[in-house]
């Protein structure tokens, strides 16, 4: 894959997309089965619904995609006056609401902005705009968002309010020190059933769990460098799978990483957060 991302344990089988390829794909570890579907736009993610099918993040806007016919329809437009943003990351809380960001797909403007999709409407939420948004994930217990702020090499961690909006936050993590130099970029967020938080690291050689204090508590190492997001599911919740990326390496660092862009697997102590679906 160019850049896998958005992978998501969905009813018994791994769901990840291919951003920059437009493509879903659905793998079925009992049956080794690879199913892929091709979206009109770059699609960041998908994830179930409690109404029918699954919500898609498509460049323009959420979707419904129904895998039976390969349809994507759209739900709502977001940002149509900036045509270079597209949708990135994903998650639902315990109310059902998608939580999503997006991002400028040229990597250079503070035009991202984490949104709520809640049955069917779209909000913009206060959270400061940024140039690559990823995340958000949210806890267990659904009273804390953690949004990735990618390029700045921050997590910042805002309670959510009883009305759904988010504080204004407090940095959860800082990867601006010396001695996490190394560690690449923030990536894609996912909590787990303690409330641990999962994270990818772009061009990090590595995904790492953090406790709810902060404090880091697994480091898995990779033979690639950009580990864009972890997934847990499997049968009993405890098998990570992490996607990665191609995007940016040369040819020379491409010989050197001949399985960059593949899709990873490894057993985790703390299984996933129980399964939610969007209310949309």
């Amino acid at each position: 894959m160019e850049l896998g991302e958005g992978p998501a344990w969905i009813d018994g089988a791994l769901w990840f997309v291919d951003i920059k390829r437009d493509t879903v794909f659905r793998h079925d570890p009992a049956s080794g089965e690879l199913t892929r579907w091709q979206a009109p736009e770059h699609v960041g993610w998908v994830l179930p619904s409690a109404t029918s099918g699954l919500i898609a993040g498509l460049r323009s806007g959420p979707h419904r995609f129904d895998p039976a016919d390969g349809s994507f329809t759209r739900i709502a437009e977001t940002q149509p006056d900036l045509p270079d943003n597209r949708l990135n990351d994903a998650a639902i809380d315990g109310e059902g609401r998608i939580w999503f960001g997006t991002m400028d797909n040229l990597e250079e403007s503070a035009t991202g902005q984490v949104f709520v999709l809640d049955q069917g409407a779209v909000t913009t939420t206060q959270i400061a705009p940024i140039t690559i948004t990823n995340g958000p994930a949210i806890s267990p217990c659904g009273a804390i968002v953690y949004h990735v702020d990618t390029l700045a090499r921050r997590v910042i961690r805002h309670r959510i309010a009883a009305d759904g909006s988010p504080d204004a936050g407090e940095v959860f993590l800082d990867f601006n020190t010396e001695d996490r130099a190394d560690w690449g970029h923030p990536d894609g967020a996912i909590c787990d059933a303690q409330g641990a938080v999962w994270l990818g690291f772009y061009g990090g050689w590595a995904a790492r769990r953090f406790a709810s204090d902060g404090t880091l508590t697994h480091e898995v190492r990779f033979p690639v460098s950009n580990v864009t997001k972890v997934a847990l599911g499997g049968e009993d919740g405890m098998s990570a799978f992490a996607t990665s990326a191609r995007q940016g390496l040369s040819e020379d660092q491409l010989a050197q990483q001949p399985l960059a862009g593949d899709v990873f697997t490894f057993r985790v102590d703390t299984p996933a957060a129980p399964p939610r679906r969007a209310n949309t």
